[in-house]
This record gives structure tokens, sequence and C-alpha cells, in this order.
């Protein structure tokens, strides 16, 4: 992976986290494919509409999400990102304070990057 292709993946994580901190709905539409697929750490599978949807009825508040121990690689027109995420907020009425393991798959579209497919693990939790 060359820098400037490196650079563009952190900086759409970067983006993604900001809009999913600040519930920018408009961002993340831009962001997520509409075919999007997302495991959660209870084994459900989330769609863009689905998720969505969560960020607008405000049952998703997330305070803080502090990136770490960030791994990318491109396979063709595939960036693959496993990154750990601080997590401080509020997720459908329970209080969350943990690390979780995210791993996300963001696909090139003409000039623009989305991601197709993730999921998230609890790493720790209190």
């Amino acid at each position: 992976m060359n820098t400037s292709d490196l650079e563009l993946a952190i900086a759409k994580e970067e983006k993604l986290l900001e809009a999913m901190q600040t519930n920018n709905i408009e961002l993340l539409d831009r962001l997520l494919h509409d075919e999007l697929l997302f495991h959660t750490p209870d084994g459900q599978t989330v769609t863009k509409a689905m998720d969505l949807n969560n960020y607008r009825s405000g049952h998703v508040n997330w305070r803080t999400l502090t990136p770490s121990d960030r791994m990318i690689h491109q396979i063709g027109d595939n960036i693959i990102v496993a990154v750990t995420v601080e997590i401080q907020g509020n997720y459908f009425g329970q209080e969350i304070n943990g690390k979780f393991r995210y791993l996300r798959v963001w696909k090139q579209f003409h000039d623009d990057w989305k991601v197709i497919a993730g999921s998230v693990v609890v790493i720790s939790s209190t």
C-alpha cells in the first residue's frame, strides 16, 4: 500500500468515527454502502438502513471514540481496516465504557470509498 492510499484510509476512518460521534447522518450515509452488512458483538447483522435509523432515533450516543492499534491492508480496490476503539457512550439505554475491535472493509467506487462490510467484538467492557 502506498503512502497516499494509507493516508486516505486513515482519513476515511477518522471521518467515519467523527460521523458516529456527532450523529452526522448525512456523512454516515455517504460513507456507508447501501448494501452494507455489519455484525454486532451479539451476532446480529445490521444493514445500512438499520444503522442510520439507530442514529436518527437517538438510541446511539457516543461521547468518545478513541482509535488505536490500527492495521490497514489493501487488496485490489478494497481496504481492510482492523482497529481497536475505546468507546464511552450510550447504546439503546445501556451505558458503554470499553474497548472494541472493529473490522471494516472499504471498497472503491469510482472516485470514492465506502464501507461495504464490518464487524465488532468486545475486548473489554465495564
